[in-house]
């Protein structure tokens, strides 16, 4: 691997590392750039040839991580699920969920409840795709 190479896959990973930090705030794709010492359409193209899928999805694929999470282990409104993990509607929060792990979060929840493993199990075998 290039010396290149691994400077660009430093930077992807710092601004990953930050939307793992701090995945319940608003970042958007300038931020998450400057963070990375790049351009945003450069930021944009090398995350997703990096890791797969774009900052976008990313993100939102950590917030519904840990929305599942909360899901399992309070007893927590989905809706305040919702805002605590960084999304700003309902209406949106429901769709994405159920677009990456295949429920809405109430099913997910009942579903979840109903499951009688360990939770590394569980944790294993809900794990959302990307």
């Amino acid at each position: 691997m290039s010396r290149a190479t691994e400077e660009s896959n430093r930077r992807m990973l710092r601004a990953r590392d930050a939307m793992d930090r701090a995945y319940a705030q608003p970042l958007d794709v300038p931020a998450l750039a400057r963070i990375a010492h790049v351009s945003q359409a450069h930021f944009t193209r090398t995350f997703r040839a990096t890791f797969g899928e774009t900052p976008h999805r990313y993100l939102q694929r950590r917030r519904v991580e840990r929305a599942m999470f909360l899901l399992r282990e309070s007893d927590r409104s989905v809706t305040d699920i919702c805002f605590d993990v960084g999304f700003g509607s309902p209406g949106t929060f429901s769709r994405t969920f159920r677009d990456i792990v295949g429920l809405s979060p109430r099913a997910y929840r009942k579903e979840a409840a109903s499951l009688d493993v360990p939770t590394c199990f569980a944790k294993a075998w809900m794990r959302p795709r990307a």
